[in-house]
């Protein structure tokens, strides 16, 4: 399971991402919290462009982006070359989105799911392996560069 996780999103999901920064630290995670650090209105690209080019550029493994349907942040997460944003909302999703298409990001709805299941869901998606394989070409073929 990797140690550095970058978590961000939006107002709409700032509760869930201030306790699921507490909860992966007291699993051992280095978190970078990339905001925002109230429930202020903002514009969620603002934290997850530079949430996803902390992946890209290897200082953290894995993404946990937060708004209220979880679309806004995994589209914009999805911009970059180097993410593989899965929108999750059940325990099934979290896993395949590891283990079929490599997803180095979960989007989580805040508005739709309760706290303790996102916590849930979170620690399926950092723990589920990436099962390569014949699910390698495909993940091969996603990035458009």
């Amino acid at each position: 399971m990797s140690k550095k996780v970058a978590i961000g999103g939006d107002h709409a999901g700032f509760e869930y991402k201030a306790k699921l920064v507490e909860k992966l630290t007291s699993l051992g995670f280095e978190v970078k919290d990339f905001g925002p650090f109230s429930d202020a209105s903002v514009d969620y690209p603002d934290y997850v462009h530079p949430l996803c080019s902390s992946i890209e550029n290897g200082e953290v493994e894995f993404g946990v982006v937060i708004c209220g349907s979880g679309n806004g942040v995994a589209i914009t997460a999805n911009k970059h070359q180097g993410i593989r944003a899965a929108l999750c909302w059940n325990e099934d999703l979290a896993a395949l989105a590891r283990q079929h298409n490599n997803a180095n990001v979960i989007a989580l709805p805040a508005r739709f799911i309760t706290y303790e299941h996102a916590e849930k869901l979170t620690e399926i998606f950092l723990s589920t392996p990436f099962e390569g394989g014949r699910h390698q070409n495909r993940v091969n073929k996603i990035a458009c560069s």
